[in-house]
């Protein structure tokens, strides 16, 4: 029944939310366009309800800088000091508002991740997907800390939407402000996570070395 509740919950809020934001949302769009340049958004595929694929939106806080072969360059060289700000803060994550009131995500859930990294779950960890996905996520509040391991994130998200309840969401909520925070004094907004996928990749990768060796 909660789930119910919680999409009208989550488009009502949302919308109220988006509502008041606006003028905030205009200013950091402003913002991204001088400090960082067009495009001011950054769109991903993404994996979300029920394994559905939709596209989500972010402010930019990446330039597109290649090297000399026309490749991206690696995240970390590409984020900018003004974009450090705006993970720290959150607010690149302003534009989801939207994601929300379509009904894409849900203001709480497991993290969108990108379709990438659909190979790389366990049969556990692909509980996630019972839930819509969300713009606050359960495992730092959970873990009441600002960096968490892949495997941390998606054991709280898959616990998370076996167990979902108001009072979760309630609890996740009051923590995230205190997540927030604690982004700020870790200096959250320069960390840069290796992919899931590489993650996994190379660990199979080094077992499977492990084992030939034994």
């Amino acid at each position: 029944m909660y789930k119910y509740i919680k999409r009208f919950l989550d488009f009502a809020l949302s919308t109220l939310f988006f509502i008041v934001m606006l003028p905030v949302f205009i200013i950091v769009a402003i913002l991204v366009r001088v400090n960082i340049g067009s495009p001011i958004f950054f769109k991903q595929e993404r994996t979300g309800y029920k394994q559905k694929k939709f596209y989500m939106i972010k402010f930019r806080t990446m330039t597109n800088k290649k090297d000399k072969d026309g490749k991206l360059l690696p995240d970390e060289e590409r984020l900018t000091k003004f974009g450090r700000v705006l993970r720290g803060t959150s607010l690149d994550e302003l534009p989801e508002i939207l994601a929300i009131i379509k009904g894409d995500m849900s203001i709480i859930g497991p993290r969108p991740l990108p379709s990438s990294y659909d190979g790389y779950y366990t049969d556990e960890e692909k509980k996630r997907f019972d839930v819509r996905g969300g713009l606050i996520p359960p495992g730092g509040s959970l873990a009441k800390k600002p960096i968490i391991t892949w495997d941390e994130q998606l054991k709280y998200e898959s616990d998370y939407a076996s167990n979902l309840s108001f009072k979760m969401d309630l609890i996740i909520f009051i923590n995230v402000f205190k997540i927030i925070f604690k982004r700020k004094n870790n200096d959250y907004g320069s960390y840069v996570r290796k992919p899931l996928n590489e993650e996994r990749a190379s660990n199979n990768s080094n077992r499977k070395k492990k084992g030939e060796n034994q």
